[in-house]
């Protein structure tokens, strides 16, 4: 039986970052955009290069909801690495992630509110069309599962390459749009609002 578009809102809210509980498990969504995951003994790291003061704000307050603490450095102008402590809790997403060296995404990978939420803060921009959630450039081996899993919740995007203004995916429709912004939930008070998903039509 198929659903109505209202039906299909309703279900996806499942997946909202309301629904549900934060985990060290997010952060895939940023392992999905340009995050990286190093593992050392029983213990890994997720970093993430950032182009914002207010992504870091955003991210290490996310993370601390996930009982990680995170730290950061000024890379270059207007680029801030940031990196959680090696913790035993990111060991298992580290498994499932590294082929040796290599990030790759697990075949039981999926998104939901909270991780896309973290994808966004690291990551995510408006721009003329749409929305866009930025991609790692040297991680071209995951951005079709990453895509797919996009599509599976609902907002299939268009793959942009370099020429394009990528590597990202970029969300388009005002229904997409709308499911984008529920799931991720409420704008951080750091994060400018023109750099958010845009809020759900009232």
């Amino acid at each position: 039986m198929s659903l109505t578009p209202s039906e299909a809102g309703r279900q996806l809210s499942l997946f909202g970052v309301e629904a549900i509980r934060p985990t060290p498990a997010d952060l895939a969504g940023l392992l999905a955009g340009p995050g990286q995951v190093v593992r050392m003994g029983g213990t890994a790291r997720v970093g993430v290069v950032v182009d914002a003061a207010w992504r870091v704000h955003v991210l290490v307050a996310e993370l601390a909801q996930r009982g990680l603490t995170a730290n950061w450095v000024a890379d270059v102008p207007d680029r801030h690495a940031v990196r959680t402590s090696y913790a035993s809790t990111l060991a298992p997403l580290a498994a499932s992630w590294l082929r040796g060296t290599v990030k790759h995404p697990p075949g039981d990978f999926h998104l939901d509110g909270p991780r896309l939420r973290l994808w966004v803060a690291a990551a995510g921009d408006r721009d003329t069309l749409g929305y866009l959630l930025r991609l790692g450039p040297d991680d071209r081996d995951c951005w079709a599962p990453v895509g797919a899993a996009l599509a599976a919740i609902g907002l299939a995007a268009a793959l942009l390459d370099a020429r394009a203004g990528g590597p990202a995916y970029r969300i388009t429709g005002r229904r997409r749009l709308t499911r984008l912004a529920e799931l991720v939930g409420d704008r951080p008070p750091a994060a400018p609002p023109a750099h958010w998903p845009p809020p759900p039509p009232v």
